[in-house]
């Protein structure tokens, strides 16, 4: 979560072969999920007359992505981490405006998600080497261009991404991804938000550092190609 995931998909899904932008809640455990996937999205949304691809976003420990049972010919994975400090900044902060009681506005319970989080990308970076491609999630922000190029030509697209998108049906609304204002932009925001308000103790934040960097070091490791800061 809060890793620029709801962008990416904005920016995917207005291209002219990507349908889809939101998160779909659902597992790939076989091929038939692609079926149930496609057909789930045509009863809510007309594809693309030129739609190649059928974007979809797994944030959580919950979902199954099982790559032993697709055709790797269907099937195009990219992963991407964010820093721990602002992406856990952001989970208590966008949580913290809910209401009830929610885990996920608390730092403890921010950091238990993204500990846990790391280690299943780890694992499935080790199951499925060379199955996906990797990327710095902030370089989306940081470094746009680049970032597009090299996903337009990971995904073989016919015409460059560009850095404004769509606004969609779903756009900002909370279950399908990014609910905060700034989706509604309609464009990459290139300034990164500080979070004053949110405190996160030293110790916990170098406990998950290390997680991240592990994690990080795993998944470039296990890539087709990555981008990262380093170039």
């Amino acid at each position: 979560m809060r890793a620029y995931t709801s962008l990416v998909g904005h920016l995917l899904g207005s291209h002219p072969e990507i349908d889809g932008y939101y998160e779909m809640d659902q597992s790939y455990a076989s091929a038939e999920d692609l079926e149930i996937q496609a057909r789930r999205y045509a009863e809510q949304h007309s594809p693309k007359p030129g739609g190649r691809y059928l974007f979809d976003k797994l944030l959580h420990n919950d979902y199954t992505l099982a790559l032993e049972q697709l055709d790797p010919d269907r099937t195009t994975v990219l992963m991407a981490l964010r820093p721990p400090e602002p992406t856990l900044k952001s989970i208590v902060s966008l949580f913290a405006r809910k209401p009830g009681n929610d885990p996920y506005a608390d730092p403890i319970g921010a950091a238990t998600y993204y500990i846990e989080r790391l280690h299943a990308l780890a694992t499935f970076s080790r199951r499925y080497p060379r199955r996906f491609y990797y990327f710095d999630a902030e370089l989306i922000r940081t470094d746009t261009a680049r970032v597009l190029a090299a996903l337009g030509a990971w995904l073989e697209l016919g015409t460059p991404l560009t850095e404004r998108y769509q606004s969609f049906a779903r756009t900002g609304v909370a279950g399908a991804g990014d609910s905060s204002p700034a989706i509604a932009a309609g464009h990459v925001i290139h300034h990164e938000k500080n979070y004053p308000d949110v405190a996160l103790d030293a110790e916990s934040i170098q406990r998950v550092q290390t997680a991240y960097q592990d994690c990080r070091r795993q998944l470039i490791s296990s890539a087709i190609a990555a981008l990262t800061r380093a170039g």
